[in-house]
């Protein structure tokens, strides 16, 4: 990197010298702390670092420790960034932006050598370019550049005349105080006087500038007096300035000067004819005028993040193992003297909490003046319940229950309509053709689908009586739970007030003195919790590897000096708890003064009562709402399983629609004489008993073979075999429906258990059931009792030819998974609180 520097010239661009130098210079911070360079023989001693200085090139200076070539480096970074703003248009707007940055990192980078390097070179044989008073007069310079920027940036974007006069009087300042460093040593006689003239006529020049623009905002306000003061010392410090400069200043500045010059009288002499002949007032001397007003827009780029070599990864792990092992030492010294502090402050602000807790304060005190606390455990319970509606928004669960079971009804009837329907039609074709019309009645194919629309009515009927205990709940408990319904509901909580009478009125003075304690424990709380954060932040910063690569004396003595830094704090955490253990004697005091004062007995004893009765509201929301949380995932559950049913209802409907008018035709023909003598083996329906024949491997399987008179669908459901029914459907022998599910007063097996039964009053064919997820059938097939093959027909009656289809031999509950029981969802809350849906 170092060669690379030396070998730069004018082709290289500025930016690369720029990333050069500042990867230099992190890499030479890295060497610094592990690498200790110097005379000495136990050091780096065979380094020497040689540069020349900038402004008198036959000046050099040799070193051999890193901190000349850290100067050195530190100064060529900013003169780079100086050289890149010369590089933009300063004709235009973004150029003078950019140019300004230029300028501020410039600043930014003398400012960091002033600062960090500049000492610690000058110890040895050093030069004046890289010394604390050159640094700072070139930070100075660049400010006033960028400064300069921004004024003609103003100019050209017609800010006021107030503006542009407090931002060019900040460039005269930058540039003064550039000029006062180079007229004293060591800088006076080390510059080249073109350097000096250039200083002074810019401070000069931008002076005049400023009492110009200030001039004009004069003039609008009929200031003539101090107006004329203002151009006369404006004009004053332009001619001082052109007679001692030195010779050799640029073209460019004198033609500034001369053309501001110009402006200044002409405006002085229009300000003197109207002060002579309209306003006559007196002019003031230069001397009793006040400063100008100025404004900085700029300042030094801070470098600190620019130059940080702790993100690079070179010499990373390159560690002394001496100086390891000892910095190993010295930060668990560290960490102990933290892990100690803390944990007095953490005992010291947990005596506080308890202490407060058992003398009940300052909740006592936040009582007295209207604003009650709840306990944060029953807050929390009062604010859920809230948060999902509170009391208010049961309502609108009662009418979401009517509604879900005004929509089951309406599917029970609608899906009985169906049936009824389909019935009344096959009556009539049987009544007309009488024994030609040999299809099976409508009553034995729908066993099965009538019983579970029966029970689909009894537990409907089960669920309103549900629904009416819930509402009756709210409706009795409504006053009770009110309360939840307050926001805030620490409105609803007692307040302490003042005593009725009093003898000597001294309440206040009480509650005053206990308040002012309390203030004072609170600032010891914080102050500790500062205290905690700067042990941390020293440690934080507390890096003595450096001093420790470089330490030729006994550890032991360098860890005694660098932990003494910590002492001050320790002695302020000890003198935080002392003043807290007194505060809390003198607050135990005064609270037992407030209590006899205020009665605070009375008032926690009616604070119990109402938490208590919080309390007891949100347990009976907490049950109601369970309620009809389950009520709500009944009806819904029952609603899939009885569209379910109504599907198939309706399918089995469509079907028996289309064998219907088939037969029609066949009874039909029949009767006209249409007679076929080889219809024996062809188009005479015949029915077979219900044990299907035996098939050879010529014969075609009747099950794998599209029937043409149905419909696609159906076809597709003849491929899935119905499941065997459960043990259920063996147990009761299939017995003739009823018309109506409603002509029943009791299903045909009414539950025995209480609630709705703890059997599931229907299934769901090929569907998991809701919230259930799978779970095993509480239905066993019954021991002894084999259910009936799964290719058969029920209830023995004869098949349809040409049809196996599901409807017509309609499976039993299936053994698979089945819909959870009415409100049987398990309560996170006793049994005895969630019995409105149990019969009573």
């Amino acid at each position: 990197m170092r060669n690379s520097i030396e070998r730069s010239s004018a082709a290289d661009s500025l930016p690369s010298r720029r990333d050069l130098l500042q990867n230099y210079f992190k890499a030479l911070t890295a060497v610094e702390s592990r690498f200790p360079i110097s005379s000495d023989k136990d050091h780096v001693n065979s380094v020497t670092f040689t540069w020349h200085d900038a402004f008198k090139n036959k000046n050099k200076a040799s070193q051999q420790n890193i901190h000349l070539e850290k100067a050195a480096i530190l100064f060529n970074l900013g003169a780079v960034h100086s050289q890149i703003g010369l590089t933009f248009d300063r004709s235009t707007v973004e150029g003078r932006r950019q140019a300004s940055h230029s300028f501020i990192a410039a600043a930014g980078a003398f400012a960091y050598l002033r600062d960090n390097a500049s000492t610690k070179a000058s110890i040895g044989n050093s030069t004046v370019d890289v010394s604390v008073e050159c640094a700072g007069m070139l930070e100075r310079l660049m400010l006033a550049q960028a400064q300069e920027c921004v004024f003609e940036n103003s100019i050209a974007k017609g800010s006021t005349p107030g503006v542009c006069s407090k931002i060019s009087r900040q460039v005269g300042l930058y540039y003064e105080e550039a000029l006062a460093a180079l007229n004293v040593a060591p800088l006076t006689q080390h510059f080249d006087k073109t350097w000096l003239s250039h200083v002074q006529l810019k401070a000069a020049l931008f002076y005049a500038e400023a009492c110009y623009r200030y001039s004009l905002e004069l003039h609008e306000k009929e200031e003539i007096a101090e107006e004329i003061a203002r151009l006369k010392s404006g004009i004053g410090a332009l001619t001082d300035a052109k007679k001692s400069s030195p010779k050799g200043a640029a073209a460019q500045i004198l033609d500034a000067i001369n053309k501001l010059e110009t402006n200044l009288k002409a405006n002085l002499e229009r300000a003197m004819k109207e002060n002579d002949r309209v306003y006559l007032m007196r002019v003031p001397p230069a001397s009793s005028l006040p400063p100008l007003p100025a404004f900085a827009m700029v300042k030094p780029l801070n470098m600190n993040e620019v130059l940080d070599a702790s993100r690079d990864k070179m010499f990373v792990s390159l560690v002394p193992d001496s100086s390891a092992k000892a910095l190993s030492r010295y930060t668990e010294m560290v960490d102990d003297i933290i892990r100690t502090q803390a944990e007095k402050l953490q005992q010291g602000s947990e005596l506080a909490r308890v202490s407060l807790k058992e003398m009940d304060l300052p909740d006592s005190i936040l009582a007295l003046e209207g604003h009650s606390v709840l306990p944060t455990a029953l807050w929390e319970d009062v604010e859920a319940v809230q948060v999902s509606g509170g009391p208010a928004a049961l309502e609108g669960e009662l009418q979401q229950l009517r509604d879900l079971r005004r929509v089951n009804h309406e599917l029970l009837v609608q899906t009985e309509e169906l049936f009824q329907k389909e019935a009344a039609e096959d009556a009539q074709f049987r009544s007309q053709f009488g024994t030609r019309w040999t299809r099976p009645p409508s009553s034995t194919l729908t066993k099965n689908l009538q019983d579970r629309l029966n029970r689909f009515a009894a537990n409907l009927k089960q669920a309103s009586d549900s629904d009416g205990k819930i509402e009756r709940s709210v409706r009795d408990n409504m006053a009770l739970m009110s309360i939840l319904d307050r926001r805030p509901i620490e409105s609803a909580l007692p307040t302490l007030a003042k005593p009725i009478m009093s003898l000597d009125a001294n309440e206040d003075a009480i509650v005053g003195t206990l308040k002012q304690s309390l203030r004072q424990l609170e600032t010891l709380g914080a102050q500790r919790a500062g205290l905690e954060d700067t042990l941390k932040d020293m440690k934080r910063k507390d890096d003595i590897l450096p001093k420790l690569m470089t330490s030729t004396g006994s550890y032991e003595d360098l860890f005694r000096k660098e932990r003494a830094k910590y002492n001050h704090v320790c002695e302020e955490i000890s003198k935080n708890l002392q003043a807290q253990e007194q505060l809390l004697l003198n607050i135990q005091a005064q609270n037992h003064e407030f209590a006899g004062t205020f009665n605070i007995e009375d008032y926690r004893a009616a604070c119990e009562v109402c938490y208590k009765q919080i309390e007891a509201a949100i347990a009976k929301y907490r049950e109601i709402k369970e309620n009809t949380n389950e009520g709500l995932k009944f009806y819904v559950t029952l609603q899939d399983a009885i569209t379910n049913v109504k599907q198939q209802c309706s399918d089995f409907v469509m079907t028996r629609s289309i064998q219907c008018r088939e037969m029609i035709e066949d009874v039909q023909r029949q009767m006209s004489g249409l007679s076929f003598q080889d219809g024996k083996n062809s188009n005479t329906y015949n029915y077979p008993s219900a044990v299907p024949p035996q098939r050879t491997s010529s014969q075609p399987d009747p099950a794998n073979q599209p029937h043409p008179q149905l419909p696609y669908y159906q076809h597709q459901q003849q491929q899935q075999q119905p499941p065997p029914p459960p043990a259920y459907a063996q147990q009761h022998p299939p017995q003739p429906a009823a018309t109506s599910a409603y002509a029943q007063q009791h299903p045909p097996h009414p539950a025995t258990t209480s609630g709705y039964a703890q059997h599931p009053p229907y299934s769901l064919p090929q569907a998991p059931p809701p919230y259930r997820g799978g779970s095993p059938s509480p239905y066993p097939p019954q021991q002894g009792q084999q259910p009936p093959p799964s290719g058969g027909y029920e209830y023995g009656q004869p098949a349809y030819p040409g049809w196996q289809g599901s409807y017509y031999n309609a499976p039993g509950q299936q053994p698979g998974p089945f819909p959870r029981p009415p409100y049987a969802v398990p309560s996170p809350y006793p049994p005895n609180q969630s019995s409105y849906y149990n019969k009573q």
